[in-house]
């Protein structure tokens, strides 16, 4: 089952916008990374999890595509979908759109790994973790 419900809401603020006027690429990507933890915590990537556990998240890529302008006073929504789940890693894609008109105005394709904090080095996610992340994985297209 793929995940439908959407990991964030928001506005474009005007301190948001750069001088063309539209929202500057440093507010995407913070909104991104919002949508991130959102996702992560239905996963069982909690706050409290990274805690107890010293295990924490790392993105090691991130690619993003704009397709339209946001401008001051536009209703944000970021849905996620999972769309792979290896033994340390998982790759998702963010789709931000205008929710007034209900464009994609970006999307966001990353890659993150589970992370030892005190080892700095990548961690297998806990079979709990992986269960529910299977379920959550997006349907291929054309399924």
């Amino acid at each position: 089952m793929a995940m439908q419900e959407a990991t964030y809401r928001g506005t474009v603020y005007p301190w948001q916008c750069d001088h063309v006027g539209h929202m500057n690429i440093m507010w995407y990507v913070g909104k991104f990374d919002e949508a991130n933890w959102n996702l992560f915590a239905r996963l069982g990537l909690t706050p409290s999890y990274l805690r107890s556990s010293g295990r924490g998240m790392a993105a090691v890529q991130q690619n993003i595509t704009y397709r339209r302008e946001l401008l001051a006073g536009d209703i944000v929504e970021i849905r996620s979908h999972l769309l792979e789940v290896r033994d340390r890693s998982i790759r998702f894609r963010h789709d931000m759109t205008n929710a007034e008109t209900g464009e994609i105005a970006a999307f966001c394709d990353i890659t993150g790994v589970h992370m030892d904090r005190s080892q700095r080095k990548s961690a297998p996610f806990t079979d709990a973790i992986r269960a529910v992340a299977l379920q959550h994985l997006a349907e291929p297209a054309g399924a």
